[in-house]
């Protein structure tokens, strides 16, 4: 059976994201305009601005009213959040506590072989973000298991972690309004920490797991409200 033909705009927009990477832009950089992405690729303005609209809803661009269009975190991503998710539930803030427990140990141990002096840095001041109070729409700069798991030298765990937590951010944000003792959270960062630092993988995969088993046990005894398959 033939398959029907991608729509114009979204093979032009994979054509500006082919045009992204080629020019080696990155997240904050600013597009050529629309007028001249229209030269450049042979098409009407409202056809380019059509497929900028389409990078725009995925973050790959930044659409700025009288200033231009500027490139976005999305361009890094492999994995995208869907903006019409339905509500999270009880099981869905618990699932993505389980699909780290799974994860992450195993990252951590991995970050202890590297030892990487660059990473250890990045994952020392990622440990004060445990101390800042959670806050619906704010993703802090350094995320600690981001950086765990960039510390692993591998680009791939990374990029998982981080996918990971922009798709389910919301029960991610909900997760740390349930285990509310940031002191603890950053006292336990700082062990898991010490032994990546020591090289110790096998310290480094039971203090993150043992870390990730508490935040579970403190998501499971919360309060959701009234409806206990929705939060409040």
């Amino acid at each position: 059976m033939t398959q029907g033909r991608a729509p114009f705009s979204e093979r032009l927009a994979d054509d500006i994201v082919d045009l992204i990477r080629s020019a080696g832009l990155g997240p904050g950089d600013v597009l050529e305009s629309s007028r001249d992405l229209a030269k450049r690729f042979s098409v009407t303005t409202p056809t380019v601005r059509e497929a900028l609209r389409r990078l725009e809803a995925t973050g790959v661009v930044e659409l700025r009213h009288g200033s231009g269009t500027y490139i976005g975190s999305g361009i890094e991503r492999a994995v995208l959040a869907n903006p019409h998710r339905p509500r999270i539930t009880r099981a869905s803030v618990i699932e993505l506590v389980q699909a780290r427990l799974v994860i992450e140990p195993g990252i951590a141990a991995l970050a202890a072989q590297a030892r990487d002096a660059a990473g250890l840095q990045r994952l020392e001041a990622a440990t004060a973000t445990a101390l800042q109070p959670p806050v619906h729409g704010f993703r802090p700069a350094l995320n600690f298991h981001v950086e765990l798991a960039a510390a692993s030298g591998n680009g791939l765990l990374r990029e998982t972690v981080e996918a990971l937590l922009h798709v389910r951010a919301t029960e991610q944000t909900e997760i740390r309004f349930r285990y509310d003792d940031r002191a603890r959270d950053h006292a336990e960062h700082l062990e898991i920490l010490d032994a990546v630092r020591a090289g110790d993988t096998t310290a480094a995969e039971r203090l993150t797991r043992a870390h990730l088993t508490t935040i579970r046990e403190s998501v499971e005894a919360a309060d959701f409200g009234d409806d206990p398959g929705q939060t409040s």
